[in-house]
């Protein structure tokens, strides 16, 4: 007797929605933009808040839920990267499970930089396999990069983001007054990322900066032309994440400063923030480009011209032939066997390519080298 093979297609598409508000003040009692999502009565809330927003936001916060009788737990997460581990994901899964909150009404509500609105939404996307969350970033980094889109996750085995899921909040509620709060350090770390869209997508932007960036640095972007940047660099990054968010194409212009970087931070975690291990990429990536006759020295001069007059700090010490090398190697692993490096083609534009040489990666080391005093040597490459 036999038994044919028999087989079931199940297709089914999920709708994916979910929406960036700028929301100034987003703690005063009389704003009720933070409850527009979920049950508003006789309800609670699981609520993370990074170490460093606990100092200075703490009575507001509180009082904030208290105000609008909200019973909520509020945890206090310890800022940094090192805390991106699978042992803070468990301890946020064990305090939530001992605080229940109804599946579907009672977000989890995330207030930090990316550090903590990854580990929380990798949370949100696992518990009960997945409940509501709200990401309220703090940080330049968070504001225009890390909290906007829907990946999460966790650093595992030494790996950044090694584990991780994709996973839509309900929204995302962008407060710029937090910014307040940064040392100027953490304001450069994300004016790293404003840059990258400058450079790979955005000549307006770009434009912006160099007439406004370095004011818009000491104001912490609490200016007019402080919300200006800051609002076109959240558009940009949108327009590139929405009609890819589970990066089905793996060929992504927001990767761009995130090729190299990945191994700085691996092994001098210590000494760089993420934004600053993404200028050294594209710094690398932008002499790359100008080595290939996609970038005139002219442009490449105005983006290291740029560099100096924001004030980022390009530590490229750091930088070591072998270790670009074998950090490109593991990124096609990511990246499904091709390098898919994205190079500017000029401002504004992107190509990808996929034939970088490890000699082109020794001349591009050495000619880096060379911008060491950026502001005496610039126009001498």
């Amino acid at each position: 007797m036999t038994h044919e093979m028999r087989k079931w297609h199940i297709s089914y598409q999920r709708t994916i929605e979910y929406e960036v508000v700028s929301c100034p003040n987003l703690f005063h009692p009389q704003n009720g933009a933070l409850l527009s999502i979920g049950k508003k009565e006789n309800t609670r809330r699981f609520v993370v808040v990074d170490s460093n927003i606990e100092k200075y936001y703490s009575t507001e916060i509180k009082d904030f839920f208290k105000y609008h009788k909200i019973d909520a737990k509020i945890l206090t997460f310890p800022a940094g990267e090192k805390n991106k581990s699978i042992d803070n994901y468990l301890w946020i899964l064990r305090e939530l499970d001992m605080f229940p909150i109804n599946r579907r009404d009672e977000p989890i509500i995330a207030i930090g930089g990316g550090v903590l609105t990854d580990v929380v939404g990798f949370v949100a996307s696992s518990y009960r396999r997945g409940v509501p969350h709200i990401k309220i970033p703090t940080t330049l980094m968070g504001y225009v990069d890390a909290s906007v889109g829907i990946k999460s996750g966790i650093n595992f085995n030494s790996n950044k983001n090694r584990l991780g899921s994709f996973e839509p909040p309900k929204k995302v509620f962008l407060d710029r007054t937090f910014l307040t709060t940064l040392p100027k350090r953490h304001i450069l770390n994300g004016v790293c990322e404003i840059l990258k869209l400058a450079i790979i997508k955005d000549t307006s932007l770009f434009e912006l900066l160099e007439s406004h960036g370095a004011e818009c640095v000491n104001s912490k972007f609490q200016d007019e032309i402080g919300a200006l940047i800051l609002d076109r660099a959240v558009g940009a990054m949108l327009e590139e994440l929405e009609p890819n968010l589970f990066e089905d194409d793996l060929a992504r212009r927001v990767d761009f400063g995130h090729t190299f970087s990945y191994g700085f931070e691996t092994f001098h975690d210590t000494q760089l923030l993420h934004g600053e291990a993404v200028l050294i990429d594209m710094a690398i990536s932008a002499i790359l480009a100008a080595s290939r006759d996609l970038l005139s020295k002219q442009e490449l001069n105005r983006i290291f011209d740029l560099i100096t007059k924001l004030g980022v700090v390009l530590i490229d010490d750091l930088v070591n032939p072998d270790l670009l090398w074998k950090t490109l190697n593991e990124r096609k692993y990511h990246r499904n066997g091709l390098q898919r490096v994205p190079l500017p083609d000029g401002l504004g534009k992107c190509v990808f390519v996929n034939d970088i040489k490890f000699e082109e990666i020794q001349s591009a080391c050495k000619n880096l080298e060379n911008w060491t005093e950026i502001n005496d040597t610039i126009h001498e490459y």
